[in-house]
């Protein structure tokens, strides 16, 4: 019998929980959760970035974790490439950031994802799709893409990608976006 009240506790509890979950107004974005967003709200206002599109890029390049470097070399919660990183501190003119700073601080690190991001929007004449493409495959290949006609840009168009890694990636960044967006009614 005592093992019966506590399956009863247990399911009561369950039941009171998903209950709780699913009447709370905003129980989605604990499945979705967005971590740094002042550091997003702030750096996605200064460079004039959708703040949920710098959201699901990281949630695609890291998970929110800090501290990361991919195999490639690649920095922090953007995962910037070095290369990339220098060039981009550069013309964003932060000279007071390292390239050690890019992966251990999170706001550092945003910051500059975001100017590139940015920089990228203005490249691609802010086309959503092609600047996350850019933003995985380089901004070169992308325009290479389009001039020989392998994709038009579209987000309708993403399986013409002719690379599977960065199809997949803008397949990702795009579900999370469209999550943001529909949970989150304003950043």
């Amino acid at each position: 019998m005592k093992w019966l009240r506590k399956k009863r506790v247990l399911l009561l509890l369950f039941v009171g929980f998903t209950a709780i979950l699913f009447l709370s107004t905003n129980w989605m974005s604990w499945f979705y959760p967005i971590y740094y967003k002042a550091e997003i709200r702030e750096h996605s206002s200064t460079y004039d970035m959708d703040p949920f599109l710098v959201a699901a890029i990281i949630r695609v390049e890291t998970n929110y974790k800090t501290g990361r470097e991919s195999k490639k070399g690649a920095l922090g919660l953007m995962q910037l490439m070095p290369d990339t990183a220098k060039w981009a501190l550069e013309k964003a003119k932060l000279p007071d950031v390292s390239l050690q700073q890019l992966k251990r601080e999170p706001s550092a690190n945003i910051e500059l994802g975001t100017w590139y991001l940015s920089s990228l929007s203005r490249q691609f004449d802010g086309n959503r799709t092609a600047v996350i493409a850019a933003y995985n495959a380089g901004p070169g290949k992308v325009k290479s893409w389009l001039e020989k006609g392998n994709w038009d840009g579209t987000a309708a168009s993403v399986k013409d990608i002719p690379f599977g890694e960065t199809r997949h990636y803008v397949q990702r960044v795009i579900y999370y976006y469209d999550q943001y967006t529909e949970i989150y009614s304003e950043f």
